[in-house]
């Protein structure tokens, strides 16, 4: 079951209280300078020996250690002074459910099939993602860093993926089952439809979400052909953010992409595709209309958060809210299947 997470209370631990104000800032979307100050400061507080940090806390040198400004070093000190931090409950005190509604579909999703590590263009390492997946309460993640082709989000070659296939195995190790780290991509869908990775790296996979990220204003009937061709191959599981539009946000806002979605629904639904409700604020990708589309047609959906942070990662409401108001049934959205369900189904598609 996803939730959100319970708020800290004193005595913390610095880190934690770092983490914490770290995961509340990337849930409300602030800076990317102000969240990497907070996720930076957890790297040097976790180098630092515990009995350097309390003599440099008693000196007030805690500024010294690279890393901590201003803001951070005080967290640590009200930390290690056995206080809550003041920042820390300031944020804790203002933080809403994300959503109006969809709160009953949210307690029901156990995962999440879209999410980017540093590997690519996210922002924190696997292993901070899972932990805060954990903390969350799912009960597994499929992790989708992207492929070779979309050089600007730092996207996986091959080599890349498989040394990434190795640490994820590292990680399902540490966890004795009790949780489980999915291996994933978002592949990119080339022009003529095609996959931006070998079929044999494809293979090695859990789970393949596809999406497209170049040439968004192509013609209505190539778009559609392109779109169709890669809802039918048998390695991909999800359609990614189908519209690629954006309605706000640091980016700008971008129509989206003309194409039949009657056409690709219906592949999807044929091939056993599942249609992605991407819960991203700036993306509500697709819009309500298509989603009914798609309801109508009998397609799967995941309701997922593409998360480039692990505060993104209970973005996951906002779609639930909008799948509930649209009257989906839960058994018909794939991250609300338990981990044997979805990596059965999967495996139907290769």
């Amino acid at each position: 079951m996803v939730a959100t997470v319970e708020p800290l209370t004193a005595p913390v631990e610095p880190d934690e209280a770092l983490r914490r104000i770290a995961f509340l800032l990337e849930r409300e979307r602030a800076g990317t300078y102000r969240v990497e100050a907070f996720r930076k400061a957890v790297v040097t507080v976790r180098e630092t020996p515990a009995e350097e940090l309390h003599s440099r806390h008693e000196a007030g040198s805690l500024q010294d250690l690279a890393g901590i400004g201003k803001s951070t070093a005080a967290v640590v000190s009200e930390a290690l002074d056995g206080d809550l931090p003041a920042y820390l409950e300031s944020l804790q005190g203002k933080a809403k459910p994300l959503a109006k509604g969809g709160a009953d579909l949210f307690a029901q999703l156990k995962g999440d099939c879209h999410s980017h590590s540093n590997w690519s263009d996210g922002g924190s390492p696997i292993e901070e993602m899972v932990l805060t997946a954990v903390e969350l309460g799912h009960e597994w993640l499929v992790l989708t860093d992207h492929s070779p082709q979309l050089r600007v989000a730092n996207g996986l070659t091959a080599e890349r993926l498989t040394k990434q296939l190795a640490i994820i195995d590292a990680v399902n190790a540490s966890l004795g089952g009790q949780f489980r780290l999915l291996k994933g991509i978002e592949v990119d869908i080339l022009d003529d439809g095609a996959l931006d990775q070998t079929d044999a790296m494809l293979a090695k996979l859990d789970f393949v979400t596809a999406s497209v990220h170049s040439k968004l204003k192509m013609n209505r009937a190539p778009m559609t052909k392109r779109m169709v061709t890669a809802a039918s191959n048998p390695r991909v599981n999800v359609l990614g953010h189908c519209t690629g539009r954006l309605i706000e946000g640091s980016r700008g806002t971008r129509p989206q992409s003309d194409f039949d979605a009657r056409a690709v629904f219906e592949a999807c639904a044929e091939h056993d595709t599942a249609v992605e409700i991407n819960s991203r604020p700036e993306r509500r990708d697709p819009p309500d209309e298509l989603i009914t589309l798609a309801m109508e047609i009998g397609c799967l959906f995941a309701i997922d958060s593409d998360a480039h942070a692990p505060g993104q990662l209970e973005m996951k409401a906002y779609g639930c809210e909008r799948a509930e108001q649209l009257g989906i049934d839960p058994d018909r959205i794939i991250t609300t299947w338990d981990v044997d369900r979805l990596v059965e189904w999967s495996a139907d598609h290769a």
